[in-house]
């Protein structure tokens, strides 16, 4: 079974390299595959090459179990987020170019506007900087990850979490195809966000799939 998640993580790692989630060595996943192990991705090498042998397995406290490789540098955010949510299998990392500019401009997705965005990915908070890393990081996103499967952290880039490795990366690719929309709803001058009817419809639809409750939009909606 591992050799079988190794591949899932090393062609999750080449498709969000293709698609511009990532650049060189940026970015790095994490799967559970055990009560108390994960295999994640190494550290310092460019994730479009990366092989099964590449990934390293590890246990929830760090300790790496197997791998010639060391372990992802951003290992003790990963292993944050599996320790508090045991409903998690995967975390994925990455530095998404339109996204992550919301967050150098200081905004979150704060707005109730795109359906997809509500359903599949839930409120996507800002998280205050924390260094890359280091334990900082880690204590700058655990007050969120309760409630909330994707986060984007200020000046970094965001992280997506999800029930098997495809949810967590489905998250990455919508948070940032919906920040491209929203950039360009900006740009031609008018952003029209869903009514409260409207969210309470999808937040009704996510939790019938299972997904956190939606904890409604910080911003006013307009009225139905």
């Amino acid at each position: 079974m591992r050799r079988d998640v190794a591949r899932s993580i090393v062609q999750c790692c080449k498709r969000i390299y293709d698609v511009g989630l990532i650049a060189g060595a940026d970015g790095n996943v994490a799967v559970r595959v055990g009560e108390d192990r994960a295999l994640v991705t190494p550290s310092g090498l460019l994730k479009c090459d990366l092989t099964p042998d590449d990934i390293v397995e590890v246990d929830l406290s760090g300790r790496k179990i197997r791998g010639h490789r060391n372990p992802s540098s951003e290992l003790d955010m990963h292993l944050r987020v599996l320790r508090m949510r045991p409903d998690v299998q995967a975390a994925v990392h990455a530095h998404p170019p339109t996204a992550t500019g919301f967050t150098v401009a200081g905004e979150a997705f704060d707005t109730c506007i795109l359906p997809e965005l509500v359903f599949q990915v839930g409120w996507v908070p800002a998280v205050p900087y924390g260094t890359p890393g280091t334990p900082e990081l880690g204590d700058q996103i655990e007050p969120f990850l309760a409630n909330h499967d994707a986060l984007l952290l200020a000046n970094h880039g965001a992280v997506t979490f999800g029930r098997n490795l495809d949810e967590a990366a489905i998250r990455m690719e919508s948070l940032e195809h919906a920040a491209k929309i929203i950039f360009t709803a900006r740009m031609l001058g008018r952003v029209n966000p869903l009514t409260p009817t409207d969210v309470k419809k999808l937040e009704d639809l996510r939790k019938e799939k299972g997904g956190l409750p939606y904890p409604g939009c910080p911003v006013p909606l307009k009225e139905d």
